[in-house]
């Protein structure tokens, strides 16, 4: 297959052109497994890893290769037989990625995929189903570069689909909403504007909600291993272990991911508001600048609250959101990670030496 049909386009063209006449070849990543890549290349797909030198001078997690890079790479000899390696030198500039923090206590970001144009995300119409954290993920969507489209799976399984587009509807504010069930291939024909030849889509979803099965029927053979959900919780195990991009017979690509049980953000304060746009309109008509929407008077989110306007829970998920993005913010910042430190150490010492009162 042709670099076309993988992705390429003027954009990396561009990108690449310095390094292919130093007699480099470029390729994409579709399989990622710790150091260990596999590359779509105009010779064929290779095995490579990355160079000594690019591992000396890159200092951040998140500038290594992940599936859906385009990446410069020597080729060995025997590699336009099919049966070389190849070493990969650079990394191409990303148009998107997916990005959350890292697992753990290091303040740095996770990028999980790149290069992406559709990021669907997946939920389950069982037990699964979450209007927030559906909220996150569009939020870590909109900061990606990628447009979201939410993909409701399982539809055979609820008997109240209206009821639970009505819900998100009040909340996606304009990103599509579709309903399918990829168990039994009904609905899939929703994704057809989607699955464009050259278009990269990701599948973003929690364990359980169909994200291999959905990955087969699109294939048309199975390719990924699948089992069932739990009865009680209709929770999934996870079946996909990496993240891997597959070529479907519509010459889109589509990168399947692992199922994520946390998804904290690693987003900037733009893509919150674009997720949230409604309570941040209604923000800009409370009487006070630093209102807090809590008890203030002429607040209009709770004035907004209080009409039915607006849920309650997705105030907290929004009030929520912001305070790890603040977090976030201040692990970043050294600086304002020791004004904080030192602000609380000046309250701490005023306590200690402040004189208790009689009783």
């Amino acid at each position: 297959m042709t670099l076309e049909q993988y992705g390429w386009g003027d954009r990396v063209a561009q990108a690449f052109q310095p390094y292919a006449q130093q007699g480099y070849l470029a390729g994409r990543v579709t399989l990622a497994q710790r150091h260990q890549f596999r590359l779509h290349t105009e010779v064929g797909d290779i095995a490579a890893t990355v160079s000594g030198k690019f591992i000396h001078d890159t200092t951040a997690a998140a500038d290594f290769p992940v599936v859906g890079d385009w990446v410069v790479v020597q080729p060995s000899a025997e590699a336009a037989n099919g049966s070389g390696q190849g070493v990969i030198h650079q990394v191409l500039p990303r148009y998107s990625q997916f990005a959350r923090k890292a697992a753990g206590t290091r303040t740095e970001a996770q990028v999980l995929v790149a290069n992406v144009d559709t990021a669907l995300l997946i939920s389950g119409l069982d037990g699964d189903f979450n209007p927030r954290r559906i909220e996150r993920y569009l939020v870590q969507t909109w900061e990606s570069g990628a447009n979201p489209v939410i993909v409701l799976n399982k539809a055979d399984q609820c008997d109240r689909v209206a009821e639970k587009i009505a819900e998100l509807d009040a909340i996606a504010l304009g990103v599509p909403i579709l309903p399918i069930s990829a168990e039994y291939g009904t609905g899939l024909e929703h994704l057809n504007p989607y699955l464009q030849p050259g278009q990269t889509l990701v599948l973003l979803g929690s364990s359980g909600v169909g994200k291999s099965t959905l990955t087969n029927q699109l294939l048309g053979q199975t390719v990924q291993p699948t089992q069932s959900v739990r009865q009680d919780d209709s929770r999934g195990r996870h079946t996909t272990t990496g993240r891997q991009l597959f070529h479907l017979p519509s010459e889109a690509l589509l990168i399947d991911t692992p199922g994520m049980r946390e998804l904290q953000l690693w987003s900037s304060e733009t893509s919150l508001d674009s997720t949230y746009a409604d309570i941040d309109a209604l923000a800009q008509q409370c009487r006070f600048r630093d209102c807090h929407h809590q008890q203030e008077p002429g607040c209009a989110i709770q004035a907004a609250i209080a009409a039915d306007e607006l849920a309650p829970d997705r105030l907290y998920s929004y009030q929520k959101l912001q305070k790890e993005q603040q977090y976030l913010a201040r692990k970043s910042n050294p600086q304002a990670q020791q004004n904080s430190k030192k602000r609380w150490k000046t309250i701490t010492k005023s306590m200690r030496h402040s004189k208790k009162p009689d009783y």
